[in-house]
């Protein structure tokens, strides 16, 4: 256990380097000529792009290496490594909100009890990696869908190309959204939750983390789902608007 922990620190420092200096990147080079408005919301989908797909290979790639797989299996290096880099992306991003937006309670809040989440695994415990890796896969895989509609709404209005983009992609990224947040995350968690309420790792993760874990995942796939279904809402509105101009 102590070996591991040594290999992992760097990764900390390493990753939580790269993704300022993408954030840096993004903002005072890739979107300088930007509204100052917008800019640090593009540049926030900028080091999620470099989180989100990524997190996704590695995640997978580091719960398939590993045979003993399970909701109570010890975390490996791999998935240690997965954590770090997680845990990087989400403390840039605590950053970004706690300068630029320090009054959206909702999303520090979210980072804040994500990070409880993947830190507490990763430090704490050192198991529970499976679950919380397949956790991270249902909620990055619609990123690269989810940043490319984010920065394209941010635009729509003063930019052709933003519209068109918008306009094409939000039905069908909400409807892939929808089905990953609504089906298969509340599936995953349901057998996750019946696994850990059997005690079947009492021995490795206190049931109050385990509790606590499971209140942050149920609460977080609530609000996605009321996210996602007020974008549903606000689509077939602006149908309903579209259509009463054409007749």
């Amino acid at each position: 256990m102590e070996t591991t922990l040594f290999f992992s620190i760097p990764n900390l420092p390493l990753f939580f380097s790269m993704f300022l200096i993408i954030y840096f990147i993004a903002y005072f080079i890739v979107f300088r000529s930007w509204s100052p408005k917008i800019r640090p919301e593009a540049s926030s989908c900028l080091i999620s792009l470099f989180h989100g797909t990524p997190a996704v290979f590695l995640a997978t790639f580091a719960i398939f290496s590993d045979q003993n797989r399970g909701f109570s299996s010890s975390n490996t290096k791999t998935q240690n490594l997965v954590l770090d880099y997680t845990i990087s992306y989400f403390l840039t991003d605590l950053l970004h909100y706690i300068i630029f937006f320090p009054a959206d309670i909702l999303f520090i809040g979210h980072h804040l009890a994500t990070l409880f989440v993947f830190i507490t695994c990763r430090y704490v415990v050192f198991h529970g990696a499976y679950a919380i890796l397949s956790l991270l896969i249902l909620a990055e895989v619609t990123s690269f869908c989810q940043n490319v509609w984010t920065l394209a709404t941010a635009r729509r209005y003063d930019d052709e190309l933003a519209a068109k983009v918008y306009a094409f992609l939000s039905p069908y990224f909400y409807a892939f959204y929808s089905v990953v947040r609504g089906i298969f995350g509340p599936f995953f968690v349901y057998r996750m939750g019946v696994f850990y309420i059997s005690g079947g790792a009492d021995n490795v993760i206190p049931r109050w983390l385990w509790i606590s874990w499971m209140f942050v995942i149920v609460t977080a796939i609530g609000v996605s789902v009321l996210w996602i279904y007020n974008l549903w809402i606000q689509l077939f509105k602006e149908k309903k608007v579209k259509l009463e101009k054409k007749l």
